[in-house]
């Protein structure tokens, strides 16, 4: 349907014609439980710049009834196609819309989705509108400059309750008529509907009182510890509040946590709604929790930068997310009485290494991208929006400083409150506050596309006192399809110099400097000896990958679990990884790494991407030759860990996990099975609900299981999460049968909900059953089109993404893909999600030719 992907182009004509004053939406979803359709009727008031002028306004919805424009009727029929309503004739001034529609509930987490809750068989609603899903529930105009007033009239089910972004009213005959909200963003509107359970607290500072909220299924209520997300919630504010120099914006503060969402968190204003998988259900590591912290802070950060102040167009959406991804991150590792003040290491350990893997494939771009219409932000949501985008946010702090820098958001937020701004709004605000110039700094950090290299360069004299020191840039080619050219960078970098001393890494010297061109000298302080290990970008100030020299790397390769601090190891870690990924360290000799250092590996959230890492090197970079015997030496590494571990530890928790992933012999699959029944056991460690069903789908994916006892083990926990668990596991069984059903469910039906069809998928792709799967690459190709020209896109990507056949690595699979790419005609959002995973195949190629070569 062409009318559904609004252009910028056509964004900018209808801004220049139109200025939005208010909505009225009244909703009748008193027939919620039952599902359907719901009625909606809206009423907008616009002025119109030019008498004359046709516009149209936004809609999804089966059937429209009625549109009436300035008391005159439209033909409904004949105004309303392809998700819009044709506007002709607009008065000069001030003009009135009403529009009367059918619209309708969903399961695929856009617009207003509905659950039913197998524990109570109530129905929960809640919407999801970003980025243009506000048109499911009411007609809008559908962009992110044409803010207004929003005013929500709800009629819903005796015993339910409605969450808005204005404060919820008394209800009078099951009908909430709430307050008009600030101007703010169509897309950051939002409803929650039904029999949530809620607790209710307050934000007290300084003779100011915002009302917080907490809200989740009754079924969840036992396992809500909403004191600790209080806690972390009062933090933000204070820190934020300081920071940015505003009052927070808006009449009240609740956070909803919401069955069935497709993303972590979305920042309506108000009325945050966050996937309910953090209410923890069963024993989590403190990497979970701190996790869900960087949430919580997340979208609170958002409420200032992005619902007070909104970018004009998606091009910055960049912008929206890197600053809430930035200053949480800084709240929880400055902010006083936080709980993670190592929260650095874990931005350096996984968000930038997400940031790294998106800036090499095919489809890498400036972090300011061209937008040039919906299809193409509904793909943008990325590591390069999110991770590079905080980490070059990071480098701006570190460029301008950091106390300049808030003056200069502080500016901004005064000067443009409730407004639209574009990123030269707050780069002259920062301008203004540092004394800088970033007009070349903006156009080679945010107007181009790739990441740089920095080596040292160290000659030494035969005392071993170092007599020249360089750091040499590099701009690598961008990877094949990718638009652009390599470009040299600025980066405000430290250097930490370490020595061994009784056994340990101890930084004994710092030197920051600011690198540019193809060789910067470092001020090394003369006569000064070699340090055992020079890293770059020590305090991880910039964003690039780093390489050690030969030194470096033979101490760091025999004491990374040495280093005193959480960050450098973590730097080391991902600068290691990162070398596996491009082919430069051979997967055995990475697995070789981890399992020298990561036993005295502290920090949880490192220990934990590791044994990601590694399952995943091994599974895709390993030689396949050898990638048995590489599988055999790190299950067995998990087990001895898991025996080894603290009783009732995180660590312990987490190396039953990664057992529980990669188990594969009889004796290790029979300490599952008795682990499940009960009759082995390992000394603190709690098999509860969530570990019961990682030891499941291990079991069921090496045919341990069949489909009798998966559903045995959902009589015992029948919970949504129960059902996705066995969804899983079902298909994860190594039977044709199994496949062909799972195959089925997803690609031939289009009848799961969102969070099943993400389940199943997630069971049918087994890394151990490649044979199995590979009929299943023609399949796809012969499918996706398919699914994506007649799927939303929420529920088309997880299927573009999560069934393309990643674990047939060979010169076939690309080869088909290829094919694929010129004779499928596939629209410019599915040409890059099909061209970033044929990216991950021949990197994987690549990987292990080297591995090959190493073990030759």
């Amino acid at each position: 349907m062409p009318g559904t992907n609004l252009t910028r182009d056509e964004a900018q004509q209808r801004a220049r014609l139109l200025t939005v004053g208010s909505y009225e939406i009244d909703l009748d979803l008193s027939g919620a439980q039952e599902g359907g359709t719901y009625r909606s009727v809206t009423t907008v008031r616009f002025d119109s710049a030019e008498a004359g002028a046709e516009t149209f306004i936004d809609l999804v919805a089966p059937e429209v009834h009625e549109v009436v424009l300035n008391g005159e009727a439209l033909d409904a029929k004949a105004a309303f196609q392809d998700s819009r309503i044709a506007l002709p004739g607009l008065q000069s001034g001030p003009n009135e819309l009403r529009v009367v529609a059918d619209c309708a509930y969903t399961n695929t987490g856009e617009g207003l989705h509905r659950f039913v809750d197998p524990v109570d068989e109530q129905a929960y609603l809640y919407t999801q509108f970003e980025v243009p899903d506000a048109r499911r529930v009411f007609a809008s105009f559908e962009q992110p400059d044409l803010k207004a007033t929003f005013q929500f009239t709800v009629k819903a089910p005796e015993g339910w309750t409605v969450i808005s972004n204005s404060p919820t009213p008394e209800p009078k005959d099951h009908v909430w008529s709430f307050e008009p909200t600030p101007r703010i963003s169509s897309y950051i509107t939002a409803l929650i509907v039904g029999p949530y359970h809620s607790v209710h607290s307050s934000y007290e500072k300084d003779g100011q009182s915002v009302p917080l909220g907490i809200y989740c299924r009754p079924s969840l209520a036992e396992f809500l510890d909403s004191d600790a997300i209080f806690d972390v919630t009062r933090q933000g504010f204070d820190w934020f509040q300081e920071k940015f120099d505003y009052a927070y914006p808006f009449a009240k503060y609740d956070q909803l946590f919401v069955p069935e969402f497709n993303a972590g968190a979305m920042e309506n204003a108000g009325a945050v709604t966050i996937r309910d998988q953090y209410v923890f259900r069963s024993k989590v590591t403190d990497a979970a929790y701190e996790t869900r912290a960087e949430t919580i802070l997340h979208e609170l950060a958002h409420m200032w930068f992005g619902d007070l102040v909104t970018m004009e167009w998606w091009n910055d959406l960049w912008l929206n997310e890197s600053f809430a991804t930035y200053t949480s991150i800084a709240c929880q590792a400055y902010a006083e009485g936080s709980k993670w003040p190592h929260s650095w290491t874990t931005f350096a350990n996984s968000m930038k290494t997400w940031a790294y893997r998106q800036d090499q494939l095919p489809s890498t771009h400036p972090i300011m991208a061209d937008i040039r219409d919906l299809d193409d932000v509904l793909v943008n949501f990325d590591g390069i929006t999110y991770a590079k985008g905080a980490s070059v946010l990071k480098q701006l702090v570190a460029y301008v400083g950091m106390d300049e820098f808030f003056r200069g958001v502080q500016a901004y937020f005064k000067a443009h409150a409730f407004g639209n701004t574009r990123l030269s709004d707050l780069l002259g605000a920062l301008e203004e506050t540092s004394g800088r110039d970033l007009k070349t700094w903006s156009k080679a950090w945010l107007e181009t596309a790739g990441i740089n290299v920095l080596r040292p360069e160290i000659e030494v004299d035969g005392d071993g006192v170092v007599t020249s020191f360089f750091v040499k840039q590099e701009a690598p080619a961008l990877p094949a399809g990718a638009k652009g050219e390599p470009t040299l960078r600025p980066h405000r970098i430290a250097i930490g110099c370490y020595d061994l001393q009784d056994g340990k890494l101890v930084r004994t010297s710092r030197i920051e400097l600011d690198v540019d061109g193809e060789r910067t000298e470092v001020p090394f302080p003369a006569g000064t000896v070699r340090p055992d290990v020079v890293l770059l970008n020590d305090d991880d100030l910039s964003y690039a990958k780093v390489r050690l020299d030969e030194e470096s790397l033979r101490v760091v390769t025999a004491h990374l679990g040495d280093f005193t601090e959480s960050l450098p190891r973590a730097l080391c870690w991902a600068s290691a990884w990162d070398m596996t990924r491009d082919g430069e360290l051979a997967t055995r000799d990475y697995l070789a790494l981890v399992l020298s250092g990561i036993g005295k590996e502290s920090d949880i959230g490192v220990v934990q991407s590791l044994h990601r890492q590694v399952k995943m090197a091994l599974d895709l970079y390993a030689a396949p030759e050898w990638r048995d015997a590489g599988l055999t030496q790190w299950t067995d590494a998990t087990l001895a860990h898991l025996r080894g571990a603290e009783p009732g530890s995180d660590h312990q928790l987490a190396w039953a996990r990664a057992f529980a992933a990669t188990a594969r012999l009889p004796l290790q699959l029979d300490l599952l099975h008795g682990l499940l029944e009960g009759t082995e056991s390992v000394e603190g460690l709690a098999v509860d609900t969530e570990l019961r069903w990682a030891f499941v789908q291990r079991l069921a994916a090496v045919g341990r299981f069949d489909a009798e006892e998966i559903e045995a083990e959902l009589v015992r926990d029948k919970t949504s999460a129960g059902e996705r668990h066995a969804a899983s596991a079902r298909s994860a069984r190594p039977v044709e049968a199994a496949k062909a059903e799972a195959w089925a469910s997803v690609v031939e039906s289009d009848k799961l909900p969102n969070s099943l069809q993400e389940a199943v998928i997630g069971g049918f792709v087994q890394t151990d059953q490649r044979e199995l799967l590979a009929p299943y690459t023609e399949k796809f190709f012969a499918a996706v089109k398919g699914v994506w020209d007649s799927r939303s896109h929420e529920m088309a990507q997880q299927v573009a993404v999560g069934l393309y056949p990643v674990l047939q690595v060979s010169q076939a699979t690309l080869d088909a893909t290829d094919a694929w790419l010129e004779s499928a005609e596939p629209s410019a959002a599915l040409r890059r999600l099909i061209s970033e995973s044929r990216s991950g195949v021949e990197r994987a190629l690549k990987a292990q030719a080297a591995d090959s070569a190493a073990g030759a």
